[in-house]
Parts: C-alpha cells; sequence; structure tokens
C-alpha cells in the first residue's frame, strides 16, 4: 500500500482486484531480483532499469528489505526475464 497526496496504489493480484471490485491500471508481472541488494551497491538498480528502458519497456521497481522487485507489462514479462538473463551473464564475464 502506497499512500500518496494524489491517492492510494494497492498492488494486488488481479483475483484479489476483481473480487474488491477495483480498477485495474497496470496489468503486471513481478520480477524478484534475486540477490541481496544493500543501500551501498549504488547504481544497481538504475543499471537494471536502463537495460529495461532500452528496449522500450517500463517498469515500476520496489524495493524490500532483502530484494528488489520490478512490475513490468504483463504482456512483456518473457521479454524481461530474457533481458535480466542477458545482463546478468554479461555481468559473470
Amino acid at each position: 500500500v502506497f499512500r500518496e497526496r494524489e491517492g492510494v496504489t494497492l498492488i494486488v493480484t488481479e483475483e484479489k482486484a476483481i473480487a474488491a471490485a477495483l480498477t485495474a491500471s497496470f496489468r503486471c508481472r513481478m520480477v524478484t531480483l534475486n540477490i541481496h541488494s544493500s543501500l551501498e551497491a549504488v547504481g544497481f538498480l538504475a543499471a537494471i532499469t536502463t537495460r529495461l528502458a532500452a528496449a522500450g519497456m517500463g517498469v515500476n521497481p520496489v524495493s524490500a528489505f532483502y530484494h528488489d522487485h520490478l512490475f513490468v507489462p504483463a504482456d512483456r514479462a518473457g521479454e524481461a526475464l530474457e533481458l535480466l538473463v542477458g545482463l546478468a551473464a554479461e555481468n559473470r564475464s
């Protein structure tokens, strides 16, 4: 739940939104980055979102204590995963 001056944002499953008669404004899939990111890892999330942006893909990142989560358009989730796997492979070499 995010409470902002303009209104409240909820991140819920589509099933819960329908059950609560809520209108969905962004059908998305959550991609969890399975790395414990630190606040000292400056630029980590920027590098990832830049790769997705280069492919013309908008993303809503949400950071929790242990992991970062990317909410990507539902119809481009597979493409997002391919881009992220490619980025990870580049950084392992």
